[in-house]
């Protein structure tokens, strides 16, 4: 993964998750997130009694962005994503909490599911490095890259 995706993506804190529900109807959320750059994973924590957790146990498939915590309003800067929600028997899924509590250790006190969701492509705009600057990853490439 690009370096300037992953820097980004652990400097921030916030994601808004995006599923469809049974009627096709798209759903976003909000949630602290944790990153694990060598799988190219998000990891989060919610309560199994959210609208969202039952959209997505439902429809594993997601749309995601993640912002600068603090915006700059003149330098566009930012995530969009694809992926898909993990099972929690995956083995990405079974390395959710040491991620995560790491980054949020306060989070260990909280209530809540720990969700594995791994990415399949990134387009981060970074205005920061020209106008309209565009950095792309796609899972499928850098797979097939690492068996060339």
């Amino acid at each position: 993964m690009n370096e300037h995706i992953i820097q980004f993506i652990n400097k921030q804190t916030c994601a808004t998750v995006c599923g469809v529900d049974e009627q096709g109807n798209p759903y976003c959320f909000s949630c602290f997130y944790a990153f694990d750059s060598n799988n190219g994973v998000v990891y989060f924590k919610s309560s199994a009694a959210t609208r969202h957790s039952d959209i997505l146990a439902n429809n594993p498939n997601i749309a995601a962005t993640i912002l600068p915590d603090k915006l700059n309003t003149l330098m566009v800067k930012g995530i969009q994503f694809e992926g898909t929600v993990l099972h929690e028997s995956h083995p990405f899924a079974k390395a959710a909490a040491k991620c995560y509590y790491k980054k949020h250790p306060a989070a260990v006190a909280m209530p809540g599911e720990l969700w594995a969701i791994e990415i399949h492509h990134i387009k981060m705009t970074d205005s920061t490095l020209g106008f309209g600057k565009k950095i792309n990853w796609n899972r499928s490439e850098a797979v097939t890259a690492q068996l060339q």
